[in-house]
């Protein structure tokens, strides 16, 4: 069993509320008797501190992480897994690779392996490949992709049998505002009707938030300014991922 511990502040990282919701899922992960799945998926729109989440609950777990790319192939996948693990390959066929991964990840079947950009394994059709790796290994794996990830495994039913826990990740609300503002401005005094505008402007999306608030850190340098409120900006003002619109010219 592992020792619980809250989500708190750490290694630079703020207590978000997902941060909370992916560590849970991970411990139950880690705990489940071993009869029952080894798959964990948390998905949720671009911005929802995903990465972020996943980058907290490898340093708290000791966990392996990889970050799929867009040009990875299986080879690539197996490849940069087994460096993650300290396990030098070599020049390996791709049967040879999953044996090593499967003895790697074997070692210690409570150390989770969390992939992050899974959507790509499931566009590539290298689902199959994880789940033989899990079922073999028996470790705990946690799939972090986009919304659309639930929809993508459903069509692999082989690994969507095994998916234990299916867990959504939210929007931030005021009180992730403020841990964000804690973390990334601790110098300045940053009102809840302020953080609230943040939330409502970005949708509640943690890299937007935190855009906004290195916007307000440099306003600060310039100005002098110690604590804003909502009345301090206009709102315009704020960040938001939109493209600002060119100004039409009257040509005469």
């Amino acid at each position: 069993m592992m020792d619980r511990e809250p989500a708190v502040n750490g290694g630079g990282l703020a207590a978000l509320k997902n941060v909370g919701r992916l560590m849970v899922l991970v411990e139950t992960l880690i705990d489940r008797n071993l009869h029952l799945p080894g798959f964990g998926v948390f998905h949720g729109f671009s911005g929802f501190g995903k990465s972020y989440a996943s980058i907290y609950a490898q340093n708290k777990t000791r966990a392996l992480r990889v970050e799929v790319g867009d040009s990875w192939t299986r080879k690539t996948f197996l490849e940069n897994l087994l460096v993650e693990a300290d396990v030098k390959p070599g020049r390996s066929t791709i049967p040879e690779l999953t044996r090593l991964a499967i003895m790697a990840l074997g070692d210690d079947i409570t150390r989770p392996l969390i992939i992050d950009e899974a959507d790509k394994l499931a566009d590539k059709s290298m689902l199959e490949l994880v789940r033989e790796l899990q079922e073999h290994s028996q470790v705990p794996v946690l799939l972090i992709g986009e919304e659309q990830l639930p929809n993508k495994l459903m069509k692999v039913e082989r690994v969507h049998n095994r998916v234990l826990e299916w867990v959504p990740a939210e929007p931030c609300d005021i009180e992730d505002a403020r841990a964000l503002a804690s973390l990334f401005c601790p110098e300045l005094e940053i009102m809840d009707d302020l953080l609230d505008v943040l939330v409502d402007r970005t949708e509640g999306r943690a890299r937007r938030i935190v855009v906004n608030l290195n916007k307000i850190k440099e306003y600060a340098r310039n100005t002098r300014e110690t604590g804003f409120d909502a009345a301090s900006f206009s709102n315009g003002w704020f960040y938001t991922g939109e493209p600002p619109r060119r100004n039409a010219r009257r040509v005469a």
